[in-house]
């Protein structure tokens, strides 16, 4: 659980606790930048049976980019899914990039995984989630295991947003035929803010075309294709619209660089 506030010298952290395997590191704050914060899975994997609990509170007026050092692994599992919750809450004139590198899942993984984004009047929100079939670098293809990666979005305590990807055995059936199309990514980015409506062309350009306002205050861009040039798409997109909604330099987090 963290906790982060705004003070006169920036933004601080105002209550922590942590529990292996999760640790939050703090980087040097780079010009012009939010006060980063890096959450990082020290086991260095995930496998069936693993349960995380993530809670981030942005409390009003501070200004706080959350990301990983690294790409999540989920192993195969013999039966358990690998449990992931993660609650995300701007206070009211707040803003919060929730930006972790891709989660990898290995043959015969199980991902149960349900991001919830809690959000006040006036804040903004960037967050991403990408997610990836197999390591293609090592020619690894998917044939089996399951996924549940569901997203709730609340502005003011009523649901504005519910969308959730299921995929389940016949795995590639689900994945080829209904789901991804053959391909072996996908990435969500979702920009919560008042002026949202004011981005929707930008976002659209970005996306060729695949992106949609799906509620007052909330654009929607999404990605299916190869890990990398969906990867590459999806980090030229947080550039641009961290800069055009947010006023953050038009790059992507340090750690998403090194």
């Amino acid at each position: 659980m963290l906790h982060v506030a705004a003070t006169s010298g920036g933004t601080r952290i105002a209550d922590l606790f942590q529990a292996a395997p999760l640790r939050w590191l703090f980087p040097d704050v780079e010009a012009d930048e939010p006060k980063p914060g890096a959450l990082v899975n020290v086991a260095g994997g995930l496998a069936g049976g693993d349960s995380l609990e993530i809670a981030l509170h942005v409390e009003a007026g501070a200004a706080f980019t959350a990301t990983t050092p690294a790409a999540e692994k989920l192993y195969r599992s013999l039966g358990p899914s690998t449990v992931i919750r993660t609650q995300v809450q701007v206070a009211a004139g707040a803003t919060c990039e929730w930006l972790p590198q891709e989660t990898i899942l290995f043959d015969q993984a199980r991902l149960d995984r349900r991001l919830t984004l809690d959000l006040e009047a006036e804040s903004r929100l960037l967050a991403a989630e990408l997610l990836v079939l197999g390591r293609a670098a090592h020619g690894e293809q998917v044939s089996g295991g399951s996924v549940l990666d569901a997203w709730r979005v609340r502005r003011g305590g009523r649901l504005i947003w519910a969308d959730a990807l299921r995929l389940a055995d016949p795995f590639r059936d689900a994945a080829d035929r209904f789901a991804l199309a053959g391909a072996n990514a996908a990435a969500t980015l979702l920009l919560a803010a008042p002026d949202a409506a004011a981005h929707r062309e930008l976002a659209r350009d970005c996306a060729d075309g695949a992106a949609s306002l799906v509620a007052p205050g909330l654009l929607v861009a999404r990605w299916l294709g190869e890990a990398g040039a969906v990867r590459n798409a999806l980090g030229a997109a947080i550039c641009r619209l961290r800069t055009a909604a947010l006023g953050h330099p038009p790059r992507l987090p340090r750690l998403w660089r090194t």
